[in-house]
């Protein structure tokens, strides 16, 4: 009996690692993103400017709550940060709509919206849980010109958020 149990710990702890080696790598879980108007993944997504792997994952750009970065500080996305890269800018005027297409609907703290560092909007969902999509309107305090809006999705019982740029021409 003892020689059974050694024989078979051995043969599961040389399995284990082929085991690892040779299943596929989880996919990211789905999260959420601005997709109206395009944010930058939006238009990854969408084939509108060639991207890397954000591209199939739009709703995947999470970090640490206070960032101010695009890529939500995650390197494999860094390209989001990249401002020549050729964004699409959407004319809007003096608010906009935003929309979020959630895939995992996390409990909610707060939805804020930046502009060179200010934040313009701040909508408090006191830890709710969100439907599949979230429309703000927010209203770009007299800013005109081609600006970068940041839209931030703060989680309420994690410590990360969810990140989106958006660029905008304001009339």
């Amino acid at each position: 009996m003892e020689f059974k149990r050694r024989l078979a710990a051995s043969i599961g702890a040389g399995i284990a690692p082929l085991l690892v080696l040779t299943l596929p790598a989880g996919q990211a879980s789905a999260h959420g993103y601005v997709n109206s108007p395009p944010s930058r993944q939006a238009q990854c997504a969408a084939g509108t400017v060639e991207c890397g792997p954000i591209k199939w994952e739009p709703q995947s750009v999470e970090g640490p709550k206070g960032l101010t970065s695009c890529s939500g500080g995650n390197q494999q996305f860094a390209e989001l940060d990249d401002n020549s890269k050729g964004w699409t800018v959407t004319p809007v005027g003096s608010s906009q709509s935003f929309q979020w297409r959630l895939t995992a609907r996390h409990r909610t703290s707060t939805w804020q919206y930046f502009i060179g560092g200010s934040k313009i909007a701040e909508f408090d969902d006191g830890g709710a849980q969100p439907g599949e999509t979230v429309t703000h309107q927010v209203g770009f305090g007299g800013r005109s010109g081609q600006q970068k809006v940041l839209a931030v999705w703060n989680i309420a019982d994690t410590p990360n958020a969810f990140y989106a740029c958006v660029d905008v021409n304001i009339r």
